[in-house]
This record gives C-alpha cells, sequence and structure tokens, in this order.
C-alpha cells in the first residue's frame, strides 16, 4: 500500500509539472501578442508622427511679399507667383515644377545669368518680370544623342520624297528677294578651304542679314544678325543641309540643325558653292579641309 501510495504522488507531481510550464507558455503567448500589439500602436504612432512631420515641413507663403513673374523656356511662357525673398535656387525648383526641367538643366537669366544664392529681392526682380530659361529636358537630351548618321539618313530619306527645297513657299519668299549684293562671290564647280574671315551678306530665314563665322580654336559656330551673335558648340549641330538654288547653282541654301528635329534648323540663303563641302566636313567633324 505504501508503494503504491508513493506511487500515486509521484504521479500527482508529475502530473502538475507538465501542467504548469503549459500554463506558463500561455501566459509567455499572451505577452507576446500583447507586446506586438503595442509595438505596432508605438510604430504607427511614430509612422503618424513622421509623417505629419514631412508633411509640414514645406514653408507656407502666407503673409510673404510675392511677386509675380513670367517664365519664357523653349518658346513657352507660364505665369509664376513666388516670395520675393526666394533665393535663385528656390526659383530653379519652381520652375522644374512648371516645365520638367531638372534644376541642374537649368541656364536662368535676367540680366545676366541669374546666381543661386542670391534672393529676387536681391536681384531687384519686380512684377511682370520675364525670366529667360535655357535648357533640355532629360527626354530631349536623349533625343539629341541620336548618333548623328542615324539622322543624316533619316533627313536625306525624307528630302528625297519632297519637292526640291528652294521651290517650297517658306524658301521661296526668301529668295525671292533675289540675291544680295554684298554677297561673297562664288565659284561653281570648286571646293575651297574655309576663308580666314565670316562668310557674310546672305540671308536668313526672316530675310534679315546673317554672317557665319567658324571659330575652330574654341570648336564653335558663330551665326550673327544684325541685334545679337549666337555662339553655337560644333559638337551639338547634327546635320547639314544644303541645296543649290535653282538658276543660281553657284550659290546654295544651307541649314544646320540644332536639334533632333527639323524644327531645330536654321536657315542661310546663298551660300558660296566653293565653300559648301567645307562647311559640312568642319561642322560634322570630319576635317578634311584643314
Amino acid at each position: 500500500m505504501a508503494a503504491q501510495d508513493g506511487s500515486e504522488v509521484v504521479g500527482m507531481e508529475a502530473e502538475v509539472t507538465q501542467k504548469v510550464p503549459e500554463v506558463l507558455c500561455e501566459a509567455a503567448g499572451q505577452g507576446d501578442v500583447a507586446g506586438t500589439e503595442q509595438a505596432s500602436l508605438a510604430d504607427g504612432e511614430s509612422t503618424s508622427a513622421q509623417t505629419a512631420a514631412v508633411s509640414n515641413g514645406e514653408e507656407s507663403d502666407e503673409g510673404k511679399e510675392m511677386v509675380e513673374v513670367k517664365i519664357i523656356w523653349n518658346k513657352n511662357k507660364y505665369d509664376l507667383k513666388i516670395p520675393l525673398d526666394s533665393t535663385g535656387a528656390k526659383l530653379k525648383e519652381k520652375i522644374h515644377t512648371l516645365t520638367g526641367l531638372p534644376p541642374a538643366m537649368q541656364k536662368v537669366m535676367y540680366k545676366g545669368l541669374l546666381p543661386e544664392d542670391k534672393t529676387l529681392r536681391e536681384i531687384k526682380v519686380t512684377n511682370g518680370a520675364k525670366i529667360m530659361v535655357v535648357g533640355s529636358t532629360i527626354n530631349d537630351v536623349l533625343a539629341v544623342n541620336t548618333p548623328k548618321e542615324v539622322i543624316q539618313q533619316e533627313v536625306k530619306a525624307e528630302e528625297n520624297k519632297k519637292e526640291p527645297l528652294c521651290r517650297q513657299k517658306q524658301h521661296r519668299k526668301v529668295l525671292d528677294k533675289g540675291k544680295p549684293d554684298d554677297v561673297m562671290p562664288s565659284i561653281k564647280g570648286a571646293k575651297e578651304r574655309l576663308p580666314t574671315v565670316p562668310l557674310s551678306g546672305m540671308y536668313n530665314k526672316s530675310g534679315g542679314k546673317v554672317r557665319l563665322t567658324f571659330k575652330l580654336e574654341q570648336d564653335q559656330l558663330w551665326i550673327g544678325t544684325k541685334e545679337r551673335t549666337e555662339k553655337i558648340p560644333m559638337g551639338s549641330i547634327k546635320n547639314v543641309v544644303t541645296e543649290p538654288i535653282e538658276g543660281h547653282e553657284d550659290y546654295h541654301m544651307m541649314a544646320f540643325q540644332l536639334g533632333p528635329t527639323e524644327a531645330s534648323q536654321y536657315w542661310v540663303y546663298w551660300v558660296p558653292a566653293q565653300f559648301v563641302d567645307a562647311i559640312k566636313d568642319t561642322v560634322l567633324g570630319k576635317w578634311q579641309y584643314f
């Protein structure tokens, strides 16, 4: 009997011992769930606080002295109202929002190149001021980086489908003015180096006088008119289109393609024929005449 009672006692103690860990495990499990819920709440509160901090981080323009300006970029005009004490860098951010043009690719001009570290008040920007922006979007840059050979082939194929350029209305209105009195003499069938002086006496598409200066040491083409001189890096010129002028085959009409499409062509009329090949080779980087 004693042995049996002892066995029963031992068995009961073992059963109790087994149940205690189970209870402890359940309690621990509940504690883990509660801890996880508390951590989640804490994380949620922290995230909400961070979100609020971010959303409230941008300064309000309320109560600030504002100035209204007109942004001009790529033949488009944008009206912009901005605090007068904004810096040039802040203005670039606003321009990015309007145009999609990244600040790093912007050249902003107002009475010269606009400094990023000075405020609009310091550079005396007034209401109605026109601010010029020069630059290309990422898509434009990718398009411009199309190999020159591909563009030249596309242009040539397109030209073959069209009537002669000199008969097209857009060019006819310039050519009908006749040959300029002060244009440089031409030599049909000849090939000469570029002269050391500017090529002058020619017309541009608007019928105004234009001169071409090839700055080889700077790798630039200067296109000069009465109003201004544009300094074009030769590497940015994608193609040169030329065609003899009907009835005056010793002179050509010539276009410099400054961007990815024909819309960017700058036309020059009455280019002496003996310089045509030298111009094309120089601008397109062949240099066989030098």
